[in-house]
């Protein structure tokens, strides 16, 4: 695989792996207020446990937070003197945030946002989190958004589509962000961009940019997605998938004829790749090859060998035996 790029930086901290002792002021000064500018303070007692992973990208930072404790994050007075001006969209999986800027508070349920800005006084508290933090500069919103002020006061639904396309974007990049080429970073950062600025309103040109760019690659992730979690079904179809997409058959077809493809075609490509790694796999060493098929979602074994050979050059025999 090759490198990250060296704008891209992807951080995982968590209390456990720092002495008891240590933790609040670890947590304070080093994560908080040296790497977010933020403020941190504990709202309860006990053993500080949070952990956080923040992936930082030219344009966009994406961070998650998981916290078993009441606490309270902010940026004050003092910090906001800094220059950030950026745009923070919550999003909370789990837990109540309460949000608290400009004297007016809002409330966000898990598959609700809400934003907040960085260059005024502000914060969230919580009894316990599980979130998403999308951080955006203001540079790159205003274009997109008629009043970015009266935006951060009002609280996303989750009925929002976009926010919802949002959130199943950004849940894949939680652990690992493995794209290498600038050129598809840059891209992936202005999907997400979009995707915000629809959430929360864009401008009517904003939004039909946004919609042919943002949404779309955020539909086709999660069609694939959808796809690759019933793979081994067989009523998988483009019906079955549409239906739980709340989209239509067509429009899927459309997203894979925009990748050069069909939809028959990447489902067949996902089924032979899961059976090739099970025909790697030593755990499945056990395995007929016709039920290593039928796991994949193959119905037709003749079919299947078949179309193996045509995608990999070799039987599926061959394959397990490690001689292609």
């Amino acid at each position: 695989m090759a490198p990250p790029s060296p704008d891209v930086r992807l951080i995982r901290v968590s209390t456990r792996d720092v002495p008891a002792c240590e933790r609040t002021p670890f947590w304070r000064e080093v994560f908080a207020r040296q790497m977010c500018r933020l403020e941190f303070e504990p709202l309860s007692e006990g053993p500080l446990d949070v952990s956080a992973t923040l992936l930082a990208l030219p344009g966009l930072s994406v961070g998650r937070c998981l916290s078993a404790m009441h606490a309270r994050w902010s940026r004050t007075a003092e910090l906001v003197k800094d220059g950030d001006d950026a745009f923070a969209l919550i999003i909370p999986l789990a837990g109540t945030v309460n949000r608290l800027q400009r004297g007016q508070e809002l409330d966000a349920k898990p598959g609700e946002a809400v934003g907040i800005l960085h260059s005024e006084p502000g914060g969230i508290q919580f009894r316990e989190l599980n979130d998403l933090a999308v951080m955006i500069p203001r540079s790159a919103l205003a274009p997109h958004l008629p009043d970015l002020e009266e935006a951060a006061t009002r609280l996303v639904a989750r009925t929002n589509d976009a926010l919802r396309l949002l959130r199943h974007y950004l849940m894949a990049w939680r652990e690992n962000f493995d794209i290498t080429d600038p050129a598809v970073c840059s891209l992936a950062v202005a999907h997400v961009h979009d995707l915000v600025a629809l959430a929360l309103g864009s401008t009517r040109d904003a939004a039909a940019v946004a919609k042919g760019r943002g949404l779309r690659a955020a539909r086709l992730q999660a069609v694939k997605a959808d796809i690759a979690a019933n793979l081994t079904a067989r009523d998988l179809s483009v019906a079955a998938v549409a239906l739980r997409q709340r989209v239509t058959p067509r429009y899927i077809h459309m997203l894979f004829d925009g990748e050069g493809t069909t939809f028959s075609q990447f489902v067949l490509a996902a089924r032979l790749a899961h059976a090739r790694g099970m025909l790697l796999d030593s755990r499945h060493a056990h395995q007929a090859i016709g039920a290593i098929a039928y796991a994949s979602g193959f119905g037709d074994l003749s079919h299947f060998n078949h179309a193996f050979r045509r995608r990999y050059g070799a039987t599926p025999s061959e394959v397990r035996r490690g001689e292609a």
